[in-house]
């Protein structure tokens, strides 16, 4: 992992600097500059917009009573693609812009679903063996399930104990 790292530290801003020289030399440095800066002004937008959208569809997951993994995934996904948007480069930049299109986004979604495969324990694996407790004071019932009648287990730890003497 450490390999591939490094590899990737070095080799990208290495390929990001001759495609600057290069354009810079082809169609000069303030154009240059200048898409750069408008990539990175339109991609710190298209990122707040998104980013907008998926949290008011998360929401909406929750109210609906159901776990919002899509919506977190997606969350990641445009928060990975505004990091890459606002530096600045080409190389990316087409990884930003190309993480901020839904059908792109859905094939990594997959994608990192099938790596991630018990890799890693949700809550959700808890909800639905009971789906009646509240973890972490976030209620996880199933569609429909009347809220007000859910049972809650609350876990508590004596820190300190008063004797009256």
């Amino acid at each position: 992992m450490f390999a591939r790292l490094l590899f990737l530290f070095i080799t990208v801003p290495v390929l990001e600097l001759l495609l600057f020289m290069t354009l810079g030399k082809n169609i000069g440095i303030i154009p240059t500059f200048g898409i750069i800066l408008a990539t990175g002004i339109l991609g710190a937008w298209l990122t707040k917009f998104q980013g907008m959208r998926t949290l008011v569809r998360y929401q909406q997951a929750l109210n609906e009573g159901r776990l919002p993994h899509d919506e977190i995934m997606d969350g990641l996904l445009i928060l990975v693609a505004g990091a890459v948007l606002l530096t600045p480069g080409f190389l990316t930049d087409a990884v930003g812009f190309s993480l901020l299109v839904p059908g792109v986004r859905n094939v990594i979604k997959k994608w990192l679903g099938k790596y991630l495969k018990g890799k890693m324990q949700a809550a959700g694996n808890r909800a639905k063996i009971y789906p009646n407790v509240e973890f972490n004071g976030t209620a996880a019932p199933e569609v429909g399930h009347n809220r007000s009648q859910a049972d809650v287990i609350i876990e508590a730890e004596v820190v300190e104990e008063k004797v009256d003497q």
